[in-house]
């Protein structure tokens, strides 16, 4: 059985996220550990976390993934910034081992137009510290990026450089977004192109690396460079495109998450349902 899921709201509580979840048919999820749009962080009592830890328990979703906030930016040139986004890797961190949340995903981050051999370092020394800071607890998840002007880890060649210099600190691991991918420019349409993706990713960064894949499909065309995620099986990399990533030997038993639209055309709910009558369920 795949095990799928969506991003879900953290609104009223972290707890509220998991029926949120559960409604929605998850039987795993990603979720935010606190204001993604903010620098300033509300603490994490004990009893929340408690709550928490007993609300997955009963549900039985596994993993619940953590997402890093918006603001961010481990290779920012901006000592301000790159301070700020230091302390907000480490804080994330421990928020998810309070929680018994084991994945915390985190975007590369952008240059800025800085030289990208500096922000590539400045990004390895940010996210080492939050390693540093997990005492094996948590796992930091590398995110492929799409491409977009000054944004690093696009390609896989990329990723295993900046993971090569993290992975100093501890162990890291890779979360691999599909609409990313393919806006850069690898092509996820059929089996044999999706097979392909998989044997560079397995020869640039290790499959035993990949723990996590953001299951969404793209308005983006391949190679377009944006970052455009849409509803499963109606954007570019469509149904089949969609059928070769979960049903490939490599991938078919990793936990997938969604991060698809909302909107008059289909929810969380139906898009699950949509991956899973894909996938032959």
């Amino acid at each position: 059985m795949i095990n799928i899921g969506c991003h879900v709201s953290i609104a009223g509580s972290l707890a509220q996220a998991i029926t949120r979840a559960e409604e929605r048919t998850c039987t795993t999820c990603q979720i935010f550990i606190r204001n993604p749009r903010g620098w300033k962080v509300k603490p994490l009592t004990e009893e929340d976390a408690a709550a928490f830890r007993e609300a997955v328990q009963k549900s039985g979703i596994t993993p619940v993934v953590a997402h890093m906030p918006y603001l961010p930016n481990p290779a920012s040139p901006r000592e301000e910034v790159w301070e700020k986004s230091v302390a907000a890797i480490a804080t994330e961190v421990e928020r998810c081992r309070m929680l018994g949340i084991p994945y915390l995903v985190t975007h590369l981050g952008s240059s800025l137009g800085s030289p990208l051999d500096e922000a590539r370092e400045r990004a390895i020394t940010a996210i080492g510290k939050g390693v540093d800071a997990s005492n094996g607890e948590v796992m930091i998840l590398l995110e492929n990026t799409a491409g977009t002007k000054n944004s690093i880890g696009t390609t896989f060649e990329e990723i295993a450089m900046i993971m090569e210099g993290v992975g100093r600190h501890g162990p890291v691991g890779i979360c691999f977004d599909t609409c990313h991918a393919f806006a850069a420019g690898y092509d996820l349409r059929t089996p044999e192109a999706t097979d392909a993706v998989v044997r560079n990713f397995d020869t640039a960064i290790g499959l035993s690396h990949l723990k996590v894949i953001h299951l969404n499909d793209t308005i983006s065309e391949l190679g377009g460079r944006r970052d455009r995620h849409e509803h499963i099986g109606i954007g570019n990399i469509g149904r089949e495109g969609i059928r070769s990533v979960v049903s490939h030997p490599a991938l078919r038993d990793l936990p997938f998450i969604c991060e698809t639209p909302v909107d008059e055309r289909r929810d969380d709910r139906g898009n699950i349902a949509c991956v899973r009558k894909i996938a032959g369920e």
